[in-house]
């Protein structure tokens, strides 16, 4: 355009643009807009844009809307004017801010969003950083921080580079101190408060009351038997507590949380007398018995002596689970020490009582092996009641190493009453009793004297054992044998032996090797 042109254009425009200055704010009409950008009207010869990125809502951007605007460049490479609407609401915010505040003084602010190493917060259109080391907002989730307004302390301030950094931290310390101070003077004993739990240890849970810490102890947590305070409470969990005391001198509180509900003991004796049958769930089973839940905080103890009448003790957990419906006697009630004794066997007769009369000395009877000691077997007879046979009542001329080489688990079994015991649950069973004792007649066979071939058994240090015939076993003396001839000798090789001993009482037979 040449200089006539130019001035023609001045002459007929001059009084319609406007003079502006690159840097400074000016107020604009947004006339268009699109997915990239908005277009703003200032009353220039040319319309000025601006990219959408710097509108915070998509809302705001409204035809014939006036906005202020930071004038960036009259005329870029392409001819266009730049024009910026964030800068302006910046530079605005510190105009107005700029000379009015000062580092260490408190302001309010919104977190916008989180970036590398912090958030960014907008202080009246000012964008300030906020440190993450200086947030306080560690274990916060991320939408009860962002969007949300919070007070701030300047921690730094540039006003010739127009550059802010906020602190949380200080701010949340003075806050915590005024919260502190505040809860220590309405704090009183039986006072019900709010707190969030803030450590969990094997002996309690530390709360957090809002500035002052409490411990609620695990005997304080459930009127019912717990082993670890998880069981009841989780970190971060918000309860209920009772102030049960306080020394504020020393900064300690004793906390309640059963203590809340009624005490469910108070009326035991009542609810519970001695012999009442109810009914409850297993809720923990151990080695010497079960714990049985009769009601929301009461337990009882069903010991493991108090599930059978059998002598034999049982093992809980292999009769019971966790969640298991049990029919229970109550037996004993200590309000003090708040237990229950309960029992299964007593809600049956006691086959005690009848057991004399069931089994006579020498009566026989029918059993099934149940299991097994070093030194017997037990047999559970049809009433329900074991009784044992003893490995010396096995065999009348056999040495029995084990019960099991005898009998076997399950097996039904005839057997003799030898003795009974009601009063302390004993029954002592024979095997051998079923024949007639054979030793009148061994001892006629083998007299004093006798010389046979015997098989060897057993090779012990104190001397051998020999096999005379089918199940009559003797004893060759360490004396009555050379050292060097037992020592060679094993399990079913031959020699010759002389009987030298034979006791009908003891059932023993004695006999030696030098023949």
């Amino acid at each position: 355009m040449d200089q006539d042109n130019q001035a023609l254009m001045e002459e007929l425009y001059g009084s319609t643009f406007r003079e502006i200055k690159e840097g400074e704010i000016v107020r604009g009409t947004i006339v268009a807009s699109n997915d990239k950008e908005v277009v703003v009207d200032i009353g220039f010869k040319s319309e000025g844009f601006i990219s959408i990125e710097e509108f915070r809502s998509l809302d705001t951007i409204e035809l014939g809307r006036e906005i202020d605007v930071l004038v960036e460049s009259v005329e870029d490479e392409d001819g266009h004017l730049v024009l910026s609407h964030a800068k302006a609401e910046k530079l605005k915010g510190w105009m107005k801010l700029g000379d009015s505040i000062n580092e260490g003084d408190i302001v309010d602010g919104t977190v916008l969003k989180q970036v590398k190493g912090g958030f960014i917060v907008d202080v009246e259109g000012i964008e300030a950083f906020l440190p993450m080391s200086l947030s306080a907002f560690k274990g916060v989730p991320p939408q009860d921080i962002i969007a949300n307004k919070f007070s701030f302390q300047i921690a730094k301030m540039n006003k010739l580079r127009r550059n802010l950094i906020l602190s949380r931290r200080e701010v949340v310390q003075k806050e915590r101190e005024t919260m502190r101070d505040k809860l220590w003077a309405e704090l009183d004993k039986g006072q019900k408060r709010r707190g969030a739990v803030k450590g969990i240890t094997d002996f309690g849970a530390f709360i957090d009351l809002g500035g002052v810490d409490g411990l609620l102890h695990i005997t304080d947590m459930s009127w019912t038997r717990i082993n670890h305070p998880s069981e009841i409470v989780n970190v971060g969990d918000k309860i209920d507590v009772l102030i049960l005391d306080f020394d504020k001198e020393n900064s300690k509180v004793s906390l309640g949380l059963k203590q809340i509900i009624d005490n469910p003991w108070a009326d035991i004796y009542d609810k519970y007398p001695t012999g009442a049958q109810i009914k409850g769930n297993v809720v923990n089973v151990m080695p010497y018995g079960v714990f049985v839940e009769i009601e929301k905080g009461i337990e009882g103890l069903l010991h493991s002596s108090e599930i059978t009448w059998q002598k034999k003790l049982v093992n809980p957990q292999e009769m019971f689970n966790v969640g298991d419906e049990v029919h229970v006697q109550v037996i004993n009630v200590d309000k003090d020490s708040k237990r229950i004794s309960l029992s299964m066997k007593q809600l049956e007769r006691n086959p005690w009582l009848e057991a004399e009369a069931k089994y006579p000395v020498n009566i026989q009877v029918t059993g099934k092996v149940r299991g097994f000691t070093d030194y017997g077997a037990f047999v559970e007879l049809d009433s329900g009641l074991e009784g044992m046979i003893h490995i010396s009542d096995m065999s009348w001329t056999k040495k029995i190493n084990h019960p099991q080489d005898v009998l076997e688990k399950g097996q039904e079994v005839k057997v003799v009453v030898l003795a009974l015991d009601p009063e302390n649950r004993k029954i002592n069973l024979g095997l051998k009793q079923l024949i007639e004792n054979p030793w009148p007649e061994i001892a006629k066979k083998y007299p004093v004297g006798t010389e046979v071939e015997a098989e060897v058994v057993l090779n012990s240090n104190f001397g051998v054992f020999v096999k005379l015939e089918e199940d009559v076993e003797a004893l060759v003396y360490s004396s009555e044998i050379e050292k060097e001839k037992a020592a060679a000798l094993k399990p079913g090789d031959k020699m010759k032996v002389k009987v030298i001993k034979i006791d009908i009482e003891q059932m023993k037979i004695g006999v030696s090797a030098k023949t």
